[in-house]
């Protein structure tokens, strides 16, 4: 069954594509955003029912979405061994015998994404793999402490050894229309940054409307994030379709303005295989191919891997094993 082959894949790390250097904030772009709710809605709705992948298609679909995964665990109870298991886990994903039926082997991860006391332990784990660190940052998960803080935290971060921070906005400048006050903010979270990815998150459950999860999304690739990310995961609602796909059209709109591509992650909610590939399906629909690499797509998942794992078993198998068989640490 070895039919899949690396065109689905990315078995190794890639070369990583120019960043976003961002540019001055476009209030008159900023301001002339309208959004068509039903129109989202409808496009949202229909999406999971026109487009189906099976068989061997579909395995190598799911293969993708590992490949595009940032392997996460954020937990006030993480300790050095659970983040150790989770590091081997991202190495080997999924088990070596499915990996060797379909032809994938040497399936990692995109990145594994931590908190900033759990860096050591994974770098040493990840040592020699090519999967990078992704540390939360500024404040995480509601970015309410001081400034200088913040940024005294990415800068922590980056000095450990994390490659991509993930940042968290500042919600109250949205909800105020302070774009100004945004930008700003985010350009200092970027300089912090250096030379590590940033990915900003817009807690897009906690923004109010898709109108402002439009903007927010403008003003943080203007100030030059690497990534907009729906979620931090903690909020009462995250990564859904309709939100994704008013992202995934200001990252288009961007691109075609400034020739800078800027990447995606949705997180938080997404735990099922078949969420994972209708995201998918809309990135390749509304961006193309070029954003169904780990450099310009990535999901924030913990129990994604497991319920990926056990469809492939099916795959292979024609049988259904128990989740459990699956955990990831």
């Amino acid at each position: 069954m070895k039919t899949l082959g690396q065109d689905h894949a990315s078995l190794a790390p890639k070369p990583i594509g120019p960043r976003n250097e961002g540019c001055a904030l476009d209030l008159g772009w900023v301001r002339s955003v309208r959004i068509n709710n039903a129109a989202v809605a409808r496009r949202s709705v229909t999406l999971p029912t026109r487009r189906s992948v099976k068989g061997a298609h579909q395995a190598a679909w799911l293969c993708k979405a590992v490949a595009c995964m940032d392997l996460t665990t954020l937990s006030g109870d993480d300790t050095a061994a659970r983040v150790r298991r989770l590091c081997a886990k991202a190495r080997q994903p999924v088990r070596a015998d499915l990996l060797q039926a379909i032809g994938m082997e040497g399936l990692q991860v995109g990145a594994v994404c931590v908190y900033h006391e759990m860096i050591g332990p994974a770098l040493e784990a990840l040592e020699g793999s090519g999967i990078p660190v992704a540390a939360v940052s500024t404040g995480f998960p509601a970015g309410l402490s001081p400034l200088h803080l913040r940024l005294a935290e990415i800068e922590e971060s980056v000095a450990a050894g994390a490659q991509e921070i993930d940042i968290v906005i500042s919600r109250r400048h949205v909800l105020e229309g302070d774009w100004g006050a945004l930008h700003d903010e985010l350009r200092r979270f970027r300089e912090a940054c250096g030379s590590a990815h940033m990915k900003a998150i817009l807690a897009t459950g906690e923004l109010g409307d898709l109108g402002q999860v439009a903007r927010a999304s403008l003003v943080a690739m203007m100030a030059g994030a690497d990534f907009i990310k729906t979620s931090t995961g903690k909020e009462p609602v995250n990564a859904t379709l309709p939100v994704g796909l008013v992202m995934l059209r200001c990252i288009r709109d961007y691109h075609e303005r400034t020739g800078q591509r800027v990447g995606m992650k949705p997180a938080g909610g997404i735990s099922k295989a078949k969420d994972a590939l209708n995201w998918l399906v809309m990135v390749k629909e509304e961006l193309g191919d070029r954003w169904l690499e780990p450099d310009l797509f990535r999901f924030g998942a913990s129990s994604l891997l497991g319920d990926i794992e056990r469809q492939l078993e099916h795959h292979v198998t024609g049988a259904y094993s128990a989740g459990w068989r699956h955990g990831l640490a």
